[in-house]
Order: structure tokens, then C-alpha cells, then sequence
């Protein structure tokens, strides 16, 4: 009697500790950057290899329609940690540039916001960011830091303040450069011209113009033009840098086996943490353009170097998984994988190789709110706590992020604003079958471009698009004449009434439905007027973070390990005792 005694105390106090690890859970947040859902075999693909992130979908759960907040990287990711939607966070811009694209900017993600990386680390979490952050530096000074991972809850980073460009590595061209010629050129050719015109009047005695007068718009013009000549000269120096928490550690970036060192960056801070719970978000630099492969996996893939890109993250994320397993923590580890957004299916090199990816049968890609820029892959594994091999259609959002994790995590959710997230587990476990999503609105930049109804008594995804981007050249699917599209002006055709979808039926968004092939035509249309108006009373006005203004460099902003007239050089990133790498 007392053996059995004995034994029933021993396995309650098992129980007690397996419930205790499992209401705090490790969280790894894996997040690629313009990966195509179609990109992978667990979606569809026959051609990349990426059995890592397939056995994810092997072992948990696979969402086939997981949406992004935004089809852009820095709005994407305000949402993703914030759980709301950009335009709360003034994180959507009302001008055509959508993302910070200077390290040396002004604005970025609000101190007011409340990110799960804070939440957690309230809870005792161990956090750490390693990669691509993305939403801004600094405020007032080049290290004052009030927009940086480590004032928004994380431990550790390791990794770029803001993106991988083409003008970060050299020989790949420039994002820039066509922008520039259209928006400087003509401008400074009109004001050279108009300084010439005023110099001839003068010598000849048409007008009298005071000479200081000329001389301050002659001096103004040169600085000017010294200041963009310098600035974009040495772009990549000044933006495309490696940051270890609030130092500068590699300026300029090198991509020789950059792969490696985020990986290890990763394993290492797990390695650390193995007795206490923690959050780790591996913000891949894969698969934005400029693309590169370390040389196992460089000409590997049938896909060129987008393709060996891909295959090296999986690799990386192969390695995450692997090391969970060598401390024994896949069972207390929840993992997460996703894109930012859809693949850029414009970027093609100068030289003709295709360096986007793959968004399936889906329409459009980065940058539109067609269902190749915003439907990404989701996937969410945690072995014995949500089912393996499960696929589900419901409509989620990368939002859904922050309620889960903060939920498990025992923190509580702010109740002083509002969270358009929702949490994902009781529909990961089968305890319900539809989403709390019956509305999801859909943002380009801050235009309020489409809206999601997924009513709850149909198994229709009803779909309105406000306006859409002018693809150019005309009959293709993308707009490739500008490498983006936009959201605003003679980019759009703005409709009315509204395109409408339904996506159960047209996923492919191929024939919009009208009062004659859908009988409940303008009833649908109400019910989504309706919410809008509902959905636009919850907004408040808040500092615009992309703003001209927040948008544009700053000299006194910019962060420098050596100084401006020693090409801000430095490097003191080690690459020692890198992960092993077999390519496949």
C-alpha cells in the first residue's frame, strides 16, 4: 500500500512538472524574408529540396491560408510583433516608399507599442532576435537607440537593422539606381539650367539678380548634389551593416558564410538557455534579394542561386531542429515557421536569372494583397500538445502570433488597445474548427486596398478589392516596369463597386463574381461596407514612423564603427566554430 502510495506521489509530481514545462514553452519564431509559399515541398513544390521545414509540416500543423499583415517587410513585421494591424502603429505609409530603406532614418517602431518580446521577458523568458529587425534604429542621435530589438524586449541581437539590399553586394546591381535617375535628374538639370539662365541675364544686363543670392543657390545646389554623390557612393558601407546587440560589428556586411554565422548565433543562445524558457526569432536574411549561397550549397539546387538560398535556410532550420533535439526540448519547444510576405516575383537579375520565388497558384506577389503577396507558409509544430500531419484552411494572420505565445507564455494581454490577433491554439488542437477572423482587412501601405469575410455559417472566403495595382507591362503578373507596384495615383484602378472573390471557389482570384453569377452579390457587399465602417471607428491618429521626414537620411543619424572619412570600416565579426554543412 505504501509502494503504491509512493508511486501515485512520484507520478503526480511528474505530472506537475510536465504541466509546468508545458504552460511555459520555448518559442522559436522562424521568419524568411520574401519566401514564395510555393517555394516549399510541404506546399506543393517537386523541385526545391527542403526537408527540414517539410518535416515541420510532417510533425505538426500546416495552415494553407496563413495571411501576412502586410505584403511589405516593415509593416509585416510591426504586426507580427505587435498583433495589430500597421496602420495602428503609424507603421503604413502614406507616401509610395512602404519600408525604411536608410540606417541612419528616424522613425521605426513606436516605444508605446508593446511587442510579445517584451511580454515574454516580463514572464522570464531568456529573448533573443538574430537576423533581419527591420523597424528602425534610432530617434535623435546615432545611439540613442529608441528603436532598437534590445528597447523593444529582446536580450540579444544578432543580425541587420534594417534589410538585404542589392546595393549591399557588390556586382548585383541597384534598387535605387532607376529611382534616383526619375526623381534627381530632371530636378537637378532644371536647377542647373535655371542657374546658368540667371548668370547669362546678369552678364548681359536683362536683369539684375544679387550675386550673393546666386552664390548661396550655386553653393546650395553643389552640397546637394556632394551629399548624394557621397551618400549612395558609399551606400553600403553607410546601410548594409552587422550589428551584435548595440555594436557595430561588421561594416560592411560580408555574405561570406553569413548563413553559418546567423545559425550559430542561434544554436548557441538555445545552447545557453536549456534550464530556463526562452524566445528566439531567426529573422533569415534568405530569401531577399541580394541573394547568396555559401559555396556547399552555391549551383546545388534546379533553381539557381534563389533556389540554393532556399536549400541553405533549410538547412539552417535543420540545424535549429536538431539542436532541440540534442538537449531534449522538442517536446517543450514550440516552433513556427512563415514569411514576411510573398515572393517578389519581379526581381530578375541583370543578367535574366529569375531571383524571386514561387507563390503557387496564387496571383500577384510582394507588395500587392493579391494571394501570392500575402498568403505565406504557416507552419507550427509542438510534438504531443498539437497534432502532427493536420492541414488547415482557415484564415489566420501572422497577428495570431502574439495572443498564442503570449498566452502560453502566462502573460496577460494588454487591455489598453486593441489586439487584432487572435490566439491560434484552441484551433491547432481541434477544440474549435473555425477562426475568430470572420473580417480581415488588407492594407497597401495605409489604404485600406481589400477585406476578407469568412462568415461563420459558410464555408465561403469572401474577398472585395477596393482598388488594384496597374501590372505592367500590361497582361503580366506583376509590375515590372517599376520592380514594385504601388498603392496610390496612376498606379491603381480603383474600383466600384468592388471586385469581388470568392476564395474557396477562386483561390486563383481569376473571374471577380457580379450581380448576375452571384445572387447574394450586393447583400455580401453590405455586410463588408458594414465592418469597414466598423473597423475605420477603432483607428486613432497616431505619429506617421514613414513619413518623409522619418524616411529620408540623416548624417547626424548615421551609425559608424570607425568614421565617415575612414569609410566607416570595421571588422570584428569571428566566424570561428561554424555549424557543419552538408549540403544534400
Amino acid at each position: 500500500m505504501r509502494l503504491l502510495l509512493f508511486l501515485i506521489i512520484c507520478q503526480c509530481a511528474i505530472n506537475s512538472v510536465n504541466t509546468h514545462h508545458v504552460s511555459k514553452p520555448n518559442i522559436i519564431l522562424l521568419m524568411a524574408d520574401d519566401l514564395g509559399i510555393g517555394d516549399l515541398g510541404c506546399y506543393g513544390n517537386r523541385t526545391l529540396r527542403t526537408p527540414n521545414i517539410d518535416r515541420l509540416a510532417e510533425e505538426g500543423v500546416t495552415l494553407t491560408q496563413h495571411l501576412a499583415a502586410s505584403p511589405l517587410c516593415t509593416p509585416s513585421r510591426a504586426a507580427f510583433l505587435t498583433g495589430r494591424y500597421p496602420i495602428r502603429s503609424g507603421m503604413a505609409a502614406f507616401s509610395r516608399v512602404g519600408v525604411f530603406l536608410f540606417s541612419a532614418s528616424s522613425g521605426g517602431l513606436p516605444s508605446e507599442e508593446i511587442t510579445f518580446s517584451e511580454l515574454l521577458k516580463q514572464r522570464g523568458y531568456a529573448t533573443a532576435l538574430i537576423g533581419k529587425w527591420h523597424l528602425g534604429m534610432n530617434c535623435e542621435s546615432s545611439n540613442d537607440f529608441c528603436h532598437h530589438p534590445l528597447s523593444h524586449g529582446f536580450d540579444y541581437f544578432y543580425g541587420l537593422t534594417v534589410t538585404n539590399l542589392r546595393d549591399c553586394k557588390p556586382g548585383q546591381g541597384s534598387v535605387f539606381l532607376k529611382g534616383v535617375q526619375k526623381s534627381l535628374v530632371i530636378p537637378i538639370q532644371i536647377a542647373g539650367i535655371t542657374l546658368v539662365s540667371l548668370v547669362i541675364v546678369q552678364y548681359i544686363g536683362l536683369l539684375k539678380v544679387p550675386f550673393k543670392a546666386l552664390g548661396y543657390c550655386l553653393l546650395i545646389t553643389a552640397i546637394s548634389v556632394a551629399v548624394l554623390i557621397f551618400f549612395f557612393y558609399h551606400f553600403r558601407h553607410l546601410n548594409c551593416f552587422l550589428m551584435r546587440d548595440h555594436q557595430i560589428i561588421q561594416q560592411p556586411l560580408s555574405y561570406e558564410n553569413l548563413t553559418q554565422r546567423l545559425t550559430k548565433e542561434a544554436i548557441q543562445f538555445i545552447g545557453r538557455n536549456t534550464d530556463a524558457p526562452f524566445l528566439l526569432v531567426l529573422s533569415y536574411l534568405h530569401v531577399h534579394t541580394a541573394l547568396y549561397a555559401s559555396k556547399n550549397f552555391r549551383g546545388k539546387s534546379k533553381h539557381g542561386l534563389y533556389g540554393d538560398a532556399v536549400e541553405e535556410m533549410d538547412w539552417s532550420v535543420g540545424q535549429v531542429l536538431d539542436m532541440l533535439e540534442e538537449y531534449n526540448l522538442s517536446n517543450n519547444t514550440l516552433v513556427y515557421f512563415t514569411s514576411d510576405q510573398g515572393a517578389h516575383v519581379e526581381e530578375i537579375s541583370s543578367s535574366g536569372e529569375v531571383h524571386g520565388g514561387h507563390n503557387g497558384i496564387y496571383k500577384g506577389g510582394k507588395s500587392t494583397n493579391w494571394e501570392g503577396g500575402i498568403r505565406v507558409p504557416g507552419l507550427l509544430r509542438w510534438p504531443g500538445v498539437i497534432p502532427a500531419g493536420a492541414r488547415m484552411d482557415e484564415p489566420t494572420s501572422n497577428m495570431d502570433v502574439f495572443p498564442t505565445i503570449v498566452k502560453l507564455a502566462e502573460a496577460e494581454l494588454p487591455s489598453d488597445r486593441i489586439i487584432d490577433g487572435h490566439d491560434l491554439m484552441p484551433l491547432l488542437q481541434g477544440k474549435v474548427t473555425q477562426t475568430k477572423h470572420e473580417f480581415l482587412f488588407h492594407y497597401c501601405n495605409a489604404y485600406l486596398n481589400a477585406v476578407r469575410w469568412h462568415p461563420g455559417n459558410s464555408a465561403s472566403v469572401w474577398k472585395v478589392f477596393f482598388f488594384t495595382p496597374n501590372f505592367s507591362p500590361e497582361g503580366s503578373n506583376g509590375c515590372y516596369d517599376s520592380h514594385v507596384c504601388f498603392c496610390h495615383g496612376g498606379f491603381i484602378t480603383r474600383h466600384d463597386p468592388p471586385l469581388l472573390f470568392d476564395l474557396s471557389r477562386d483561390p486563383e482570384e481569376k473571374v471577380p463574381l457580379t450581380p448576375e453569377t452571384e445572387s447574394h452579390f450586393y447583400e455580401i457587399l453590405r455586410v463588408i461596407y458594414l465592418a469597414v465602417d466598423n473597423h475605420t471607428r477603432s483607428l486613432h491618429a497616431v505619429p506617421n514612423q514613414l513619413s518623409w521626414d522619418n524616411l529620408l537620411w540623416k548624417p547626424w543619424l548615421q551609425p559608424c564603427c570607425s568614421s565617415l572619412f575612414q569609410s566607416c570600416y570595421c571588422d570584428y565579426d569571428s566566424e570561428g566554430n561554424l555549424p557543419e554543412v552538408h549540403s544534400g
